[in-house]
């Protein structure tokens, strides 16, 4: 007895251990609850003859408004493929030059990362939420403070990137205000993205003519240009348009470019709705289409069917103060249903969402946040920029943000993969054994354990515990776990992803900051 009353124990613990070392084992991607690329679409604001109003009337403005100061290479692109140059110096797209591009336009675009188990297929509604936004301050959240961002900053962020499973594209997100020089600027910006992640990176470039430098370093980090169109890793973020309605002449060229070097572009059309867009925001949406169908076209009749993300990204004004509210619900609107745009041309499409107007990780970031990244994840988005880091309406970058936001996003993908009803889930098995045979609980039954990890995601960071277990754990506060995350995603390689001699002939040919 006494024997039995030992042993029996041990044998339920290393059976108990056993099963928990098989429950927390990486799983393969493909079991993982949420992951890349997982199908949204559920949700649209726009009913489809609304859809149809907005495509009509981006066609219209195409025809009888057109677009401003196109570059004297712009202008002999889109005229030789059949839009017409006005007196006033306007190009204007018939409706049947649109609707020919768009039909040549690349629909089965996949970005691809460094690393190909980081490739995103764009294609449908898959959804992948990133980075972006260009922040020219890093949020110091221990002090509270604003400071100036640098290519370390840069880095860091990218390094925190790539250790979070639900961030799956690094778009630069800061400015190294550190660097003066506007091309030494571009060059650190790819350095610094590159060398801290091998997902996908999306950058901009600050002049026309620093995109052929920057094309070295890529050719260099790739092994080679032939390599390097095989796989181009890296995305042009090209704001191509300045609205209402105007061609960016120097970014039209940088456009140019990016292309011929074998270069995927976002056609990024940012109005305000309000401000440099109108103010109802089925009418932004319209001039957004309209600018981003004008890329299309530009883009097309250029290099048919290269790859090209549709990239309406209204913003919203406050229009008691004019100042940009990335948090709201109206910008939350906005992106979703730009979405539904995307889905109706079946075009891979990218807008922001996840933008705090709030200055720290508080709650109110929380719900900014949330309500966004969740409408774009459930529209469909295919690339959703901004998503996590973003405060003070894009002013701000907080790293450990960006740490809270990989739980948060875990959230938002589980809604986005939506429930899962098949003949199993369904089945009533489980429910007879438990309520005819078993305890009368589902705790401990092999179904309930078999998908503990595919069915159900588990935050990192957040807290789940009862307020006596949070108690004698000593209190921990979010912020706090966040900053213990960051430090730890850091502390474990401070050197680039690039080979030693790669890295030692990018450091002879350019001035790396780092």
């Amino acid at each position: 007895m006494d024997a039995e009353t030992v042993d029996k124990p041990k044998r339920r613990s290393g059976g108990r251990a056993g099963r928990v070392a098989v429950r927390t084992a990486p799983l393969a991607d493909n079991l993982r609850p949420v992951r890349a690329g997982m199908s949204g679409g559920q949700y649209s604001p726009l009913s489809e003859a609304n859809v149809l109003r907005i495509h009509e009337a981006a066609l219209d403005a195409l025809e009888t408004i057109g677009l401003s100061q196109a570059p004297p290479s712009g202008v002999e692109i889109l005229t030789g493929a059949g839009a017409l140059l006005g007196e006033d110096g306007r190009i204007r797209f018939p409706r049947a030059l649109v609707e020919d591009m768009l039909s040549v336009a690349k629909k089965d675009v996949v970005l691809m990362g460094r690393d190909p188990v980081h490739d995103l297929d764009l294609s449908g509604t898959r959804v992948h939420y990133g980075t972006a936004g260009a922040a020219v301050h890093v949020v110091d959240i221990e002090n509270r403070e604003y400071r100036e961002s640098t290519a370390q900053d840069l880095y860091d962020a990218a390094r925190i990137t790539h250790a979070l499973d639900n961030v799956h594209f690094f778009q630069r997100a800061l400015v190294a205000r550190d660097v003066v020089d506007n091309f030494e600027m571009d060059i650190n910006t790819l350095y610094a993205c590159c060398g801290g992640t091998s997902k996908h990176v999306g950058t901009s470039f600050s002049d026309p003519s620093h995109v052929a430098g920057c094309m070295e370093m890529l050719h260099m980090i790739a092994g080679g240009e032939e390599a390097w169109r095989a796989r181009p890793f890296v995305s042009n973020t090209n704001c191509f348009v300045v609205p209402p309605m105007k061609f960016a002449e120097e970014s039209c060229i940088t456009m140019e470019h990016c292309i011929r070097a074998g270069m995927p572009v976002l056609l990024l059309s940012a109005g305000q709705a309000g401000a440099t867009a109108p103010a109802p925001l089925a009418t932004a949406i319209v001039q957004a289409v309209a600018e981003c169908l004008a890329g299309v076209v530009y883009v097309n009749a250029m290099a048919p069917g290269h790859p090209a993300v549709f990239g309406t990204w209204p913003f919203v004004s406050d229009l008691r103060t004019g100042a940009m509210s990335g948090g709201s619900g109206e910008q939350a609107l906005l992106s979703a249903g730009c979405a539904q745009m995307h889905r109706f041309y079946g075009l891979p499409g990218g807008a922001a969402a996840g933008i705090a107007d709030s200055k720290l990780p508080d709650m109110q970031a929380g719900w900014e946040q949330a309500i966004s990244n969740t409408m774009a994840g459930l529209s469909g988005l295919n690339m959703v920029y901004e998503a996590v880091g973003m405060h003070a309406s894009l002013l701000g970058f907080c790293m450990e943000s960006l740490v809270l936001g990989d739980d948060l996003l875990g959230q938002v993908l589980r809604c986005v993969r939506g429930i899962d009803v098949t003949e199993d889930s369904v089945s009533l098995e489980a429910m007879r054994q438990v309520c005819l045979e078993g305890p009368g609980h589902y705790l401990g039954h092999p179904q309930t354990l078999s998908l503990m990890q595919t069915e159900y995601i588990y935050p990192a960071v957040a807290d789940r515990t009862s307020p006596k277990e949070w108690a004698e754990i000593g209190k921990p506060d979010l912020i706090q776990k966040a900053i213990a995350r960051k430090n730890r995603i850091l502390e474990q390689s401070t050197k680039p992803l690039f080979d030693p001699a790669t890295d030692a002939a990018i450091r002879e040919a350019f001035n790396i900051y780092l």
